[in-house]
């Protein structure tokens, strides 16, 4: 039986990779936090912080980020859930409540899909239910082959530029700092393993009327890479699921406006 071992940067084999996590608090029903493409479980430090006196409260790095480190393995949605069930066995944990921004939204809708038995309750931030058109999965395949090409320097410019609001890349300078350390610190590899992932996800859309738990549904305003438009639709579809926009905040809405995602995650927690 595994030990339940508390604080940051954990460490845990599972389906044949070593996947770092954070375990802080107590709670019989943990709340699982997947962090987006191609960050790591660092963006929710604050979100550990704040939550660690009242719950307990895991961050993972998904295969490949942060220190679950993996350079063979072909990467896909499905693997990146199967993963997370396999975490949630190893540590004995029956049922979670689940948190994911962006492709760590992508993972949650995809694990409560298909094993719908483990989660108490769902939280999709600044993310989707559509898979990519033939024109995104194209735009994907060509970004790899740039990078392949070019290296990541253009592409994390580039990615930084679409994922914060316009205010927080001139006024919180230290936030798009971090986040630049973060998505340089992963390899070529790992980066275009990614996109091949995000390219190839199937949608979960079709699914979305049998979501039966309690769903939180948090979208930044000025969200330019996974538009209102997609947690508007999320919400009709998801029974009885509350839907949160920030003002002042992108695509990373939790790292921008902290204080008000961090009240959102508490009020719907309680």
């Amino acid at each position: 039986m595994e030990s339940t071992a508390k604080g940051y940067n954990l460490i845990t084999s599972v389906n044949n990779f070593n996947l770092s996590y954070d375990d802080l608090g107590e709670g019989i029903v943990p709340i699982i936090f997947l962090h987006g493409f191609p960050f790591s479980k660092q963006m929710w430090l604050s979100q550990l912080d704040f939550l660690k006196s009242s719950h307990r409260v895991i961050a993972c790095d998904i295969r490949g980020f942060g220190n679950s480190k993996d350079e063979k393995s072909i990467l896909s949605i499905d693997l990146f859930g199967d993963d997370l069930i396999q975490f949630m066995n190893k540590l004995n944990i029956d049922k979670a409540i689940i948190c994911g921004l962006s492709m760590g939204g992508y993972i949650a809708l995809n694990v409560c899909q298909r094993f719908s038995d483990r989660f108490e309750g769902l939280i999709l931030c600044d993310t989707q239910c559509i898979a990519d058109t033939p024109e995104g999965k194209e735009k994907r395949l060509k970004l790899i082959e740039e990078i392949n090409l070019n290296g990541t320097e253009n592409f994390t410019e580039s990615f930084l530029k679409n994922v914060f609001h316009k205010d927080s890349l001139t006024q919180k300078s230290e936030i798009v700092e971090e986040l630049r350390n973060v998505i340089s610190s992963n390899s070529i590899q790992i980066i275009s393993m990614g996109l091949r992932a995000l390219a190839e996800r199937s949608e979960t859309c079709s699914s979305l009327n049998h979501v039966n738990i309690p769903t939180l549904i948090i979208c930044g305003r000025e969200d330019q890479v996974t538009p209102i438009a997609q947690s508007e639709f999320m919400n009709q579809n998801i029974k009885g699921s509350i839907l949160r926009i920030i003002d002042h905040a992108g695509h990373v809405s939790n790292l921008e406006q902290a204080q008000e995602f961090n009240q959102h995650l508490f009020d719907f927690l309680k």
